[in-house]
């Protein structure tokens, strides 16, 4: 064999030895070659690249040669019409005020609500989309007296009090809603647990009649506010009072619970605690405390509040109390709990039993839950009382006056 092995094994198959490509000679040579074959294709690409720009340079266009027209364009002006003679509306009836949602119309809408007492109470975040519909209430409504009442209010640990003033005015007195006149019998209704849920809130506040008292818990950031939008709604307001009920703590009415435990002196800061948190109520309501309530415990409480010129009233949820009430305090306790079984029927029937309580004795007492369910079917059974004969009156009726003249079973 003439030829090497390394030619044999080196050169491609089916080429003959004579026309075998030349074997570059040299490790170097041999990593070099493969290398130049690419490096023409990129210097044909470049040079493509370089082609390119200098025709868009050239041309002056990006777009290259795209077809162009220029028409000229007369602008002509609009045709006057006449305007459309005014239609002619019917004039709103009394008592209402119709505010379009513009800049200027919403700012005299805030101030028809600030200065001549008109609520509108709409959910967080909210606002007309077009009109708002303004229901003034007439002049002779009552109004409630402004809160906090410097002559009835004091600075206390936690903030401000009320006191009895000079002359033994009492906050009971000053903040009451007066008591429309009229004959024929009477039912008061306080609606109980408000202020933590603004839903529930805004729903009693703006569908329940202004003669229905409302109580406020003293928990959450916005009672106060809540507690005056009710005020200037025209209703009358309570404070409610955690106090501990028999099935503490599996039932917590939550911080600052008045507790049996406790000594009198921490009871007694918490009261005042719960008594700073909003202004212009006329008494105190419990929350739960049917335990703290049968309690000896609870006798300088009650002593405080009346010497603070309030009122108490008990919800009815719990047992009578037998507390003694040696300060004599004006009290008074629901005689009808009208949400007691949370169902619409069953409302009904205890609104029902409200009325023919009122017919027999002239009056009647009774408390409900800030539930939409209830506020829904008393608002209802309310649109119609007048052709029933039947006057509501704020709940500060049943404490108020002398104790011979008060008209609630409680006293």
């Amino acid at each position: 064999m003439t030829e090497s092995t390394d030619d044999i094994l080196t050169r491609p198959l089916g080429v003959p030895e004579a026309q075998a490509p030349e074997r570059p000679q040299g490790r170097f040579a041999r990593l070099v070659a493969p290398l130049r074959w690419p490096r023409i294709a990129a210097g044909a690409l470049a040079g493509a690249m370089l082609a390119s720009c200098g025709l868009v340079l050239a041309l002056g266009d990006s777009r290259g040669g795209e077809p162009r027209v220029e028409v000229a364009i007369t602008v002509r002006e609009p045709v006057s019409r006449p305007l459309a003679a005014p239609v002619a509306t019917a004039p709103e009836p009394q008592g209402v005020v119709v505010v379009n949602a513009g800049g200027a119309q919403q700012r005299t809408a805030e101030e028809i609500e600030t200065a001549s007492g008109v609520t509108v109470v709409r959910p967080p975040g909210s606002s007309p989309s077009e009109a708002v519909v303004i229901r003034v209430p007439p002049p002779s409504a009552p109004r409630l007296a402004p809160a906090p009442d410097a002559r009835i209010s004091e600075q206390g640990r936690h903030g401000t009090m009320p006191k009895v003033g000079e002359g033994r005015i009492r906050a009971l007195d000053v903040y009451a809603r007066v008591e429309e006149p009229g004959t024929g019998p009477r039912i008061a209704i306080l609606i109980t647990g408000l202020g933590v849920g603004q839903a529930a809130t805004a729903g009693a506040t703006v569908r329940l009649p202004p003669a229905v008292s409302l109580a406020f818990l003293p928990y959450g950031g916005e009672a106060e506010r809540a507690a005056a939008r009710a005020r200037d709604a025209g209703h009358e307001v309570f404070l409610q009072l955690p106090m501990e009920p028999f099935d503490y703590p599996d039932s917590d009415p939550g911080p600052q619970t008045l507790l049996t435990a406790l000594k009198g002196v921490e009871n007694a800061d918490r009261l005042a605690w719960s008594l700073a948190r909003f202004p212009g109520y006329v008494g105190v309501a419990n929350y739960m405390g049917s335990k703290m309530m049968a309690d000896p415990a609870f006798d300088p409480i009650l002593r405080e509040i009346g010497a603070r010129g309030l009122g108490f009233l008990d919800d009815g949820t719990g047992p009578k109390p037998t507390f003694a009430n040696k300060s004599r305090t004006p009290v008074a306790r629901a005689e009808i709990v009208l949400d007691a079984v949370p169902r619409a029927d069953a409302i009904d029937a205890a609104l029902g039993q409200a009325e023919a309580r009122a017919r027999a004795t002239g009056f009647a007492l009774v408390t409900a839950g800030g539930s939409a369910l209830g506020v829904d079917r008393i608002a209802r059974w309310a649109r119609d009382l007048d052709t029933r004969g039947i006057r509501l009156v704020p709940a500060s009726v049943a404490l108020r006056g002398a104790v011979e003249k008060r008209v609630s079973t409680a006293n």
